[in-house]
């Protein structure tokens, strides 16, 4: 089963999400930029990210940069999934190597169904 990390820093929209794709991948989560950084090394084989842009400690469009930087994700897909909807954070996610951009709140079989086509 692969495996989707959701970084989001609402306990609430995350359980959300996770129950949304848990039937058909593996979920881990972390509330913030910084702890998904650190987890991701012992996650294991990661298929996809999903991203919120406005979190604490470290936002979403920083994180994306940080995957990058990592050799095993350079070009593992990336959803941004957030409430923003200004066209300058569109610019930089995709500037940074995003893969998606979905506004929440979301239906969530819309976001199964993207989820299903990028984790590959």
């Amino acid at each position: 089963m692969k495996k989707i990390m959701i970084v989001d820093d609402s306990s609430t929209f995350r359980n959300v999400i996770k129950n949304a794709l848990v039937s058909e991948f593996e979920v881990c989560e972390a509330d913030d930029g910084v702890n998904a950084l650190n987890a991701i090394p012992s996650a294991g084989d990661i298929a996809l990210f999903l991203l919120d842009v406005n979190m604490p400690n470290m936002d979403g469009l920083t994180l994306l940069e940080n995957i990058r930087k990592l050799p095993n994700h350079a070009k593992t897909p990336v959803i941004m999934l957030t409430t923003e909807t200004k066209d300058e954070f569109r610019a930089q996610a995709k500037s940074a190597g995003a893969n998606g951009w979905i506004v929440k709140p979301c239906e969530a079989d819309k976001l199964l169904d993207v989820v299903k086509r990028l984790a590959v």
